[in-house]
Formats: structure tokens, sequence, C-alpha cells
């Protein structure tokens, strides 16, 4: 049986729908705080940290693959709710989600890739990271994670109208908890260089939302159409002045966007749950 994850609870369990957020690559669930208690008047919002990440630090997964930590992600969501969820899972996270509404489509109501891509990795057919990129991450976890992580924040608010105001943002939050160890984060970073869900996006059934951000450095704009044509029945927003964590740096629009998403394409009564 799939270990059970600590997460972070916003609102009470009686308001429909449930949002559960999904973190990214060396972060944590604190990172939602802010659109948390935004959303816990109409929503019961869930933050999942994953394993060894956050509220989670001390609970490493064994063997970090997507099929893993999804399965404890899907545990935990089927013991806490007794109705189905909307996924929100942002870069890292967006892998966990899409495989998730792919496994387990009786726990989500809806699925939200939030500057995510079925595939990180760039290749000669496919716009992403470059793998050289990821390969230095790797080799500077084992001298500084700290810094590692603190270059890869840059890197996500690259491009931001207020790139360093969006730093220290996200560090505050997140610093609320110890960082990974090294060797979760180098086997986390490797879900980043080695999945690809693209055959897969085929095979989801539940409403799709796909949310980007014009300046992403990290989730290039030439993703947008290729996902188009991997996933044609799913909805498309992009943040025209945000990079990485629009959620951070344009919060009012991500409020909007995403609750009238969800009003106009899943509900708010009960028996759509």
């Amino acid at each position: 049986m799939a270990e059970i994850l600590n997460i972070h609870r916003y609102g009470t369990p009686s308001q429909q729908p449930a949002i559960v957020f999904i973190h990214g690559w060396g972060l944590n669930s604190a990172i939602f705080t802010p659109v948390s208690q935004r959303l816990e008047g109409d929503f019961y919002t869930l933050g999942v940290d994953l394993p060894g990440f956050g509220l989670n630090q001390q609970n490493p997964c064994p063997i970090y693959a997507l099929d893993t930590i999804t399965e404890q992600v899907a545990a935990t969501i089927a013991q806490e709710l007794s109705q189905k969820a909307i996924i929100v899972g942002w870069s890292l996270g967006g892998l966990v989600a899409s495989q998730l509404a792919i496994r387990h489509p009786d726990l989500v109501a809806g699925l939200v890739n939030l500057c995510s891509t079925p595939k990180f990795s760039a290749d000669d057919n496919w716009p992403g990271i470059e793998p050289r990129l990821l390969t230095s991450f790797h080799a500077s976890l084992a001298g500084d994670p700290q810094k590692t992580i603190n270059n890869f924040l840059k890197l996500q608010a690259m491009g931001s109208e207020h790139v360093r105001q969006d730093i220290k943002t996200i560090q505050g939050l997140i610093n609320q908890y110890p960082t990974a160890d090294v060797k979760t984060l180098d086997h986390s970073l490797n879900l980043l260089e080695q999945v690809d869900l693209r055959a897969k996006l085929v095979n989801i059934s539940v409403p799709h939302l796909r949310m980007y951000g014009r300046l992403d450095a990290l989730v290039p704009q030439a993703v947008i159409t290729q996902v188009d044509k991997l996933a044609p029945n799913s909805d498309v927003y992009t943040f025209k002045r945000a990079s990485h964590a629009p959620f951070i740096s344009h919060s009012d629009e991500f409020y909007t966007v995403l609750t009238d998403w969800i009003t106009g394409n899943i509900g708010t009564d009960n028996k759509n749950f």
C-alpha cells in the first residue's frame, strides 16, 4: 500500500470542489500558501508535499519514479477526500498531476497543468530545457544544494516584470521548511530529464486546462503548439507578461482564470463530484 503524505489544508472538507496543488522541483507546497488562502473561502484546498520535500522532508521516496510518487499522491487524496478533486500541477508537479489524471480518473474532476510540459528535456524534435543545463544542476547539487535551488529560482523568474520580488516571495514561502536532501533533489531531478508523457496525453478524459507564461525560460512557447496536437480537447491560457510562476507574479489574473475555468467547465455544486 502506498504511503500517505503529509499535506497543507485550507478551508473545510465540506466545500466543493476541492483543489489539490502539487509543487515543482526543489520547492514545497508552501509556495501555494497565498493562492490557497485566497481560494479557501470557496474551496477546500490541499497542498501536497512530494516525498522528501516540505512536510515530508523526513519521508523520502526509496524509488523516486513517477509511478511511485503518483501512487502516494493518489492514496493521500483518496484518504483525505470523499469527492473528486481538481488537480493543479506546477512545473514538475504537472507530470505527477497528468499521470494522476491518466491512472486515477476516479479521483480527478479536472486537471490543470501550470507552466508544465509532458517532456521537459529538449531534443532535436522537441523544445524544452537543454540537457546540458540539467546535467549542470546535477553536478552543482553535490557542492552546494541551496545555491543550486537559488539558481533554479532565478531561471524560473527570468523574464518576469519583477524578478527580484518574485524570487524574494518564493524564497520566503519555501524557506519555512528545510531543503530536501541531496539524494532526493538529485533523484527527483531525473524526472525532468527522463519522463516523457507525450503519448499518454490522449488518455486524459477529464476537463483539462493548460496554463503558460509567455516569458517562461523553462517551458518555451514552442511547446504550446506541440501539446495542442497531443491534447486537442484541452483549454489553453497564456499569461502574456509572466514567466514560470504566474500564480506568484500575476496572482489576480491567475485566480480569475482558474476560478472562471472551474465554474465554466466543472461547476461548483455537489452533483459533479
